[in-house]
């Protein structure tokens, strides 16, 4: 970790040190990185968007710039391996690879599927908004970081 930044109320560092909840557990962890689900407490039970995923850089490190390349290269790795997982799992047809760093600055990679019948107006970063985008609940959550671990364990 930094001595630069307050990682004590990083919101992923706190992930990280099992102090917030992950809905659906990791669906991936190694030395460099997690994976989960995004979850938005909106007080709407049924209403994140399936198959969100962050990627998340263990060591806190604010941006791009500031990862070593190993963990890039995990980072670019994974977000690989999503992208096919969501895809062959989930019936995903376009994977979308979004990094922001200003609300959080600590490094995550949004990992966000385009399903089938997505109107083009709901293209990009209001893939969500479609009203007949997939959307559930913890138990769809759980369920679908079940699918993925599945998938990543088994990929060739």
């Amino acid at each position: 970790m930094t001595g630069n930044d307050d990682t004590a109320n990083c919101l992923i560092c706190r992930k990280q040190r099992g102090e917030v909840p992950i809905p659906g557990g990791w669906i991936y962890e190694n030395e460099l990185l997690t994976v989960c689900h995004m979850h938005y407490p909106t007080g709407e039970p049924d209403k994140t968007y399936l198959g969100y995923l962050i990627i998340e850089n263990k060591r806190h490190a604010p941006g791009l710039a500031d990862l070593t390349d190993e963990e890039a290269q995990a980072i670019g790795l994974m977000a690989s391996r999503l992208a096919r997982a969501l895809k062959a799992s989930e019936r995903a047809e376009h994977i979308y690879e979004f990094v922001f760093g200003h609300d959080v600055p600590h490094l995550h990679i949004h990992i966000v599927p385009r399903y089938p019948g997505a109107p083009r107006e709901y293209w990009g970063m209001r893939v969500d908004e479609w009203p007949a985008a997939p959307h559930g609940g913890l138990p769809e959550i759980e369920a679908l970081c079940e699918r993925l671990r599945e998938y990543l364990r088994n990929e060739a």
